[in-house]
């Protein structure tokens, strides 16, 4: 049983969402960046969405634009962010998903990528701009890593941490321009969860508010398709956020907050991001 399925079956039985957390790794610079991210998994998120800066982050809102700026300045890239998820997993056994566009695995190589997320105990991707039916392109790499050992550098093993998942997951996406037979399509192929974007837009912005009422209508129409899990995502900022979506999502994703506190207070940005986790999991409550 994979990481992620544990994490959604205790979740339940907790009568809660997973509250889940996007945070652009090298932001405000590298050494920071693991402080924050280590501190913020320490202090209540149930699954870390670890962010890998691109130049041309096309969903995403000014807040991240500007963390994958820092970032990239900072000589951050998606093999430094395979490291941040390798030591993560030295001391953290919460599902780590790896949210990336499609170019920097491509540059990369895919299958490359798919190796060493795998050995470095990441749990699957999020790759914004792939679309579903593309998936294959970075999923036939794993069945093949997966039954194979890490490969030698020099004659040495490259070490694999604590890696007891049995699955890699593509986390694939439902917008609300999504129409009812192609959602039905990606969720018939989903595994892992399904990430429901909240609203029109990009990441971080208020100028389109959520529907909470049609929100809510459309993922019980969902669950009449699938059994995966099925979080939200795009304008949740704060703890009441939270408890909204928390009442009939799966998982709650919040991004743009996270990274507006890191701008705003690089220096004291540790303590800040524990200090708000801890407020988002006070209210991680059902009411039913």
């Amino acid at each position: 049983m994979s990481r992620l399925t544990r994490c959604f079956e205790k979740i339940r039985n907790q009568n809660r969402a997973a509250l889940i957390g996007y945070i652009t790794a090298g932001d405000p610079d590298r050494e920071r960046s693991f402080e924050i991210i280590e501190a913020a998994c320490g202090a209540g998120l149930d699954i870390l969405e670890l962010g890998i800066p691109f130049s041309d982050p096309t969903a995403d809102g000014t807040v991240i634009q500007r963390a994958s700026s820092r970032a990239i300045k900072a000589g951050m890239n998606l093999r430094l962010g395979v490291e941040f998820v390798r030591k993560l997993r030295q001391k953290y056994e919460l599902p780590i998903v790896l949210f990336s566009y499609y170019n920097p695995i491509f540059a990369m190589g895919a299958e490359t990528f798919v190796r060493e997320a795998i050995h470095a105990g990441a749990d699957g991707v999020l790759c914004v701009d792939l679309p579903s039916e593309y998936s294959n392109e970075i999923m036939r790499y794993v069945e093949q890593t997966e039954s194979q050992p890490p490969n030698t550098k020099n004659g040495e093993k490259t070490v694999t941490v604590n890696n007891t998942f049995n699955r890699f997951h593509f986390i694939r996406l439902i917008a609300p321009t999504t129409d009812v037979v192609r959602r039905n399509e990606i969720l018939r192929c989903a595994d892992g969860f399904v990430y429901i974007v909240s609203r029109r837009g990009v990441t971080g912005g208020n100028s389109n508010k959520i529907d909470w009422n049609g929100l809510e209508r459309e993922i019980a129409e969902m669950r009449q398709e699938t059994e995966i899990p099925l979080c939200v995502g795009f304008g949740i900022s704060t703890p009441d956020d939270v408890q909204i979506a928390g009442n009939f999502a799966d998982g709650v994703i919040i991004g743009s907050a996270f990274q507006r506190i890191i701008e705003e207070q690089p220096d004291t940005a540790k303590q800040s991001i524990v200090d708000f986790t801890t407020s988002l999991v006070a209210k991680n409550k059902r009411n039913n």
